[in-house]
């Protein structure tokens, strides 16, 4: 694995003293995420919670324009870029990489343009163009597994080896990112906790984090903040699997994830300090 992870302007240290692990708070600017839909849809509420995440610790802002829920339909194009250019323009100097969470090559050339430091792609990189607009930038880019589409994902997916199905498809597709010139340090893989997975499923992926990683080389980045699955295993509804997700990152830590995507920002950065004290 290389000792940093490239993400534009940004640079994170992946090994030493000097590694810990990135928290990647999310910022939904949406009217219907499964958790926090519509809460910062408007600017000034986006843009505060971003700043309250700055205040907590946050390490990289994922800023997403369409929901991805189980059973959600996708915007379009305009009303994508309309949902998240404003808060891109406003938090490009606020001293933290922008992620943003898209699978539109042509949302992705704007944001680049606009100061974006990382696209995080839920299909891979598949869209057409979308290699060959981030091929000639420095920003990072994680490449994510998913079953089918967010409108059908969760109906019933299945498996004869989800870990081996993952890894090909990642392997398939960063063999694509490769062959464009973009290097590994630019890279991080997810694979895709809740698209297209029973709990089974994660659980299993959760277990192999290593192996996933230890295969391609390459930091991981693991999304488990408040999913249906940590309803499953608690019995809580959404808005009280704060516990639950706190629990979920450190595991995913302890198993080698280098970055946790997390809705709560400052619970997250204190376990990790709690745990990385303990640890060492």
């Amino acid at each position: 694995m290389n000792n940093f992870f490239d993400c534009g302007r940004y640079r994170f240290p992946l090994q030493g003293s000097q590694f810990r692990p990135i928290v990647m708070g999310i910022l939904n600017v949406t009217p219907d995420s499964f958790s926090d839909g519509g809460q910062f849809q408007a600017l000034d509420g986006a843009m505060s919670h971003a700043e309250q995440m700055i205040r907590d610790g946050v390490d990289i802002i994922d800023i997403g324009g369409e929901s991805t829920r189980p059973g959600s339909v996708p915007v379009s194009l305009s009303e994508e870029l309309d949902r998240v250019m404003p808060i891109i323009y406003a938090l490009r100097d606020c001293g933290k990489p922008l992620s943003i969470d898209t699978y539109k090559a042509e949302v992705m050339r704007e944001v680049i343009l606009a100061g974006a430091d990382m696209i995080n792609d839920i299909s891979g990189f598949r869209s057409e163009g979308a290699i060959t607009t981030v091929a000639t930038s420095d920003v990072g880019l994680c490449v994510m597994h998913m079953q089918n589409s967010p409108a059908d994902m969760q109906q019933r997916p299945r498996y004869e080896d989800v870990n081996q199905e993952v890894t090909s498809f990642l392997e398939e597709r960063l063999t694509a990112l490769n062959k464009a010139s973009i290097e590994n340090s630019r890279l991080c893989i997810d694979p895709g906790f809740g698209f297209g997975k029973t709990l089974e499923h994660n659980i299993s992926m959760l277990k192999n984090i290593e192996q996933f990683q230890i295969k391609h080389g390459l930091p991981l980045l693991a999304g488990l903040s408040r999913k249906s699955m940590l309803g499953t295993i608690t019995g809580k509804h959404v808005e009280h699997r704060q516990a639950a997700s706190l629990a979920a990152a450190l595991a995913a830590i302890a198993r080698g994830a280098k970055i946790v995507r997390v809705h709560d920002v400052a619970g997250t950065v204190d376990a990790i300090k709690v745990w990385q004290a303990l640890s060492n």
